[in-house]
């Protein structure tokens, strides 16, 4: 890998060439980008990404199959009580908080005609529906072009500095601006996969990881690994 050198002796590349090599390795690692949460229409994956918070995807694919055979639609689930709710769902985290969240949000939608919109206010509008919720259903569900932002994304992006990191709005406009926006859809789901499979929170080794290892600086590794 060509590249000039910093005072450190380490690599030194420009945001936009990393985010560009990056780019071409997440592609080889992932050619192939499918959602992780189980889902069959815009509305099901809505209520999949919100109860994701805070919950593992896989915890979330558990629970939701029982959810949806009994409530698939908005009127289904308006027409369950909170506490039912909750009862399909009391496996995961904050579960009474989102239980509260489906009932109102599944009203919400039936007052605006009763199904999910492909619009940023709308989506953002509902209950228990952040930016991140309402960008993962507009590029997952929608195909139009979004980048979300979660904590991993949010990490890896600090760690490879292609972002200084000091906040998720931060990071999300830093990544839209280094990548094409038709790779949006699919980059966030590779720096998902990537991080699962290579570049983990806790006892990270990033003198080995396949993007840390060049894309880090020695201070970032120091920093994390003590030494």
């Amino acid at each position: 890998m060509e590249g000039r050198r910093s005072r450190d002796g380490g690599l030194s590349l420009r945001r936009s060439e990393k985010a560009e090599i990056i780019g071409t390795k997440l592609d080889e690692l992932y050619p192939e980008t499918p959602i992780p949460l189980d889902h069959k229409d815009p509305y099901t994956l809505l209520v999949a990404v919100m109860l994701s918070a805070q919950t593992t995807d896989k915890k979330v694919n558990e629970v939701t199959p029982n959810l949806f055979q009994a409530a698939s639609t908005p009127s289904d689930m308006a027409s369950l009580g909170i506490e039912e709710i909750h009862g399909y769902i009391r496996e995961i985290g904050l579960a009474p908080t989102k239980a509260k969240n489906l009932s109102r949000m599944a009203l919400q939608i039936l007052e605006a005609g009763g199904e999910v919109k492909a619009d940023w206010e709308f989506l953002e509008s509902l209950a228990g529906v952040g930016h991140k919720t309402a960008s993962v259903v507009m590029a997952q569900a929608f195909g139009i072009p979004a980048f979300p932002v979660d904590t991993h994304i949010h990490r890896l992006a600090a760690r490879w500095g292609l972002s200084n990191g000091s906040n998720v709005e931060r990071t999300e406009k830093d990544l839209k601006s280094l990548f094409s926006k038709n790779t949006w859809n699919r980059r966030h789901l590779q720096i998902i996969y990537f991080g699962r499979e290579y570049c983990p929170a806790l006892r990270h080794d990033l003198r080995s990881c396949p993007i840390c290892s060049w894309a880090a600086t020695k201070k970032r590794i120091k920093e994390e690994m003590g030494r």
